[in-house]
């Protein structure tokens, strides 16, 4: 079976459809901004702030339902700055869990392997007591960093599929 190309930064020219979403909407005070390096890359760069309980910032990309059906794995392409970042994925966007499987990076380029059974359901940062991933769609992608602590971060993306 083919690889599902979930999105390529560099070979498409339309970034609208991604989203920043930061801790603003509870209050929060973290910053961020996608913006595109010389090779075509996405680069999501920021910082998370803890002041007035906040201490997250994503971005997210929702899409009409895709069949995922035989595909196991998730396979991101990036770069980071050897800080965690979580990758989120949801079924359907009228639900409340958001599936979560967190990585850490290494300065280097570098494919992620995200299981997709092993992500893990949570809600506001809880884990909710229901099995891990096991739909066979998904509508929204999502990449997170919330740490616990207040610092900038910088995560270069290239594409992300399914395997």
């Amino acid at each position: 079976m083919n690889s599902l190309l979930l999105f390529d930064f560099s070979s498409s020219s339309d970034w609208s459809v991604w989203e920043i979403e930061n801790d603003v909407v509870m209050g929060g005070n973290s910053t961020s901004e996608l913006s595109r390096s010389e090779e075509g890359n996405a680069v999501f760069t920021g910082y998370v702030s803890l002041e007035n309980d906040g201490g997250f910032a994503s971005m997210q990309y929702h899409f009409e339902p895709k069949d995922i059906s035989g595909y196991d794995k998730a396979v991101i392409r990036l770069k980071g700055d050897g800080k965690e970042y979580q990758f989120r994925i949801k079924a359907n966007l009228n639900e409340r869990a958001s599936y979560v499987y967190t990585f850490k990076t290494s300065g280097e380029w570098q494919n992620i392997d995200i299981p997709l059974n092993k992500m893990e359901p949570t809600f506001r940062g809880n884990k909710l007591n229901q099995p891990n991933f096991n739909a066979n769609k998904i509508q929204e992608i999502r990449f997170m960093i919330g740490n616990g602590k207040a610092e900038n971060f910088r995560l270069e993306i290239d594409k992300i599929e399914l395997q």
